[in-house]
């Protein structure tokens, strides 16, 4: 069996469930989901993936994680346990992420792992995309006004911006690793976008819609989307994927609104800079990818 520890926001699980689903498929192993680092996780929505999407997402029980993990299967043990330092600690069961770029970690696992890390990369999961696709379907049905919105989405050449702030200014941790987009890469993107689609409507998308009313200028037809608060968050990504094209912040979330847009001839920009310090990112962004 294949056990993947989820920890984040939505788009790191999402993340964390394509890299174990897909590995689970490779070796025809079960996939079940460690959920325990979400019970006191405040920063999000807590797990969200079974009310969101359509897929079976399968719950570790303490028997399972006990059979995996054996005594580390504590808390605090496996946060430790996941430096490079105490890997000679660690069960050979216990496969942890070695560094950000994609690494194959098929050949670490023989009948039963538990595998801990972001695994950000499509590389993890592309040989079953559509499967993946397939089980990141929305769930509920679209609200009146979604509705609306999504008519009007795709009557036109919709594009979606993402502009992230909220944690990623509140939170210390997520501001020194992440920090934000500044205007001038949004600049930048809207320009070349522009130069490659006709008629463009953009469709911004931001946890701090007031602050980018009075400071986001832009010459094109364009809506801010701002309703969509709390729980109901995630239908953001679900309207951002319903749009042709993409201006993604450095952000897990609209990479997925990006990605899940199957279209093959749209256009996703994402910002060069990803994170604050020097990090090869080459593996989180997609090949067929824009950046500026």
């Amino acid at each position: 069996m294949i056990i993947s520890n989820l920890v984040g926001g939505l788009g790191n699980q999402m993340f964390q469930y394509a890299a174990g689903r897909s590995l689970s498929l490779r070796l025809k192993l079960p996939l079940f989901l460690d959920i325990n680092d979400l019970t006191n996780y405040k920063l999000h929505h807590g797990y969200q993936l079974n009310h969101i999407f359509h897929g079976q997402f399968d719950i570790a029980n303490k028997s399972l994680l006990a059979e995996v993990l054996g005594f580390q299967n504590n808390f605090a043990l496996k946060r430790i346990l996941k430096y490079d330092s105490l890997k000679f600690l660690r069960s050979r069961h216990y496969v942890t992420e070695p560094f950000f770029k994609y690494t194959d970690i098929s050949d670490d696992i023989s009948q039963k792992a538990y595998i801990y890390g972001y695994w950000q990369s499509e590389k993890y999961f592309k040989e079953h995309a559509t499967i993946i696709r397939d089980d990141f379907r929305f769930k509920s049905e679209l609200d009146e006004i979604n509705s609306k919105i999504s008519q009007l989405i795709f009557s036109v050449n919709a594009i979606s911006i993402h502009i992230r702030r909220g944690d990623y200014i509140s939170s210390k941790s997520t501001n020194a690793l992440l920090g934000i987009c500044p205007l001038d890469y949004y600049d930048a993107a809207i320009k070349k976008i522009s130069s490659k689609v006709s008629r463009p409507h953009f469709f911004i998308f931001s946890d701090d819609a007031e602050w980018v009313k009075k400071n986001f200028k832009i010459n094109h037809e364009h809506y801010f989307i701002n309703h969509n608060h709390g729980a109901d968050s995630f239908n953001d990504m679900r309207l951002m994927s319903m749009c042709k094209h993409h201006i993604i912040a450095n952000s897990t979330f609209s990479w997925w609104g990006a990605w899940l847009n199957s279209h093959k001839d749209k256009i996703v920009i994402a910002p060069k800079k990803w994170f604050k310090k020097p990090v090869d990112t080459k593996d989180l962004i997609p090949q067929t990818w824009l950046t500026v």
